[in-house]
């Protein structure tokens, strides 16, 4: 069986820059999807600038969300939960949430999410 093991550097992959009207100071990688040939899965880095957001929002698939630096207020229907370096995030399909970096610096976090859910 062949050996298709990839190893990459997330910082060198090339981010998409949002910034509108529902999203603040977002900085999205795919680090890897369909273009790396993973079939199930789809890992992304977000990084959050000082005062920035995701948008408030839900969608049909669940996705899990680890902290990797900065401090994150985490916006649901029921309420707001901190989040910090080190936590994990459960959202659950159909769930309302937004991730707010309430910090000093950049927030950092990687979301997996089903291949089917987005376009890379």
């Amino acid at each position: 069986m062949p050996d298709n093991v990839q190893v990459g550097r997330a910082h060198e992959v090339k981010p998409q820059l949002i910034d509108n009207e529902k999203v603040r100071k977002v900085q999205k990688r795919v680090l890897i999807g369909k273009a790396k040939g993973a079939k199930n899965f789809v890992m992304r880095l977000f990084t959050v600038e000082e005062g920035g957001y995701s948008p408030l929002h839900s969608h049909p698939w669940e996705h899990e969300v680890y902290i990797v630096s900065g401090n994150a207020t985490v916006v649901t229907n029921n309420g707001e939960q901190p989040a910090q370096a080190g936590s994990y995030v459960f959202v659950p399909a159909n769930a309302l949430h937004q991730f707010k970096n309430t910090g000093k610096g950049n927030l950092e976090f990687i979301c997996v999410i089903p291949n089917t859910a987005e376009e890379e």
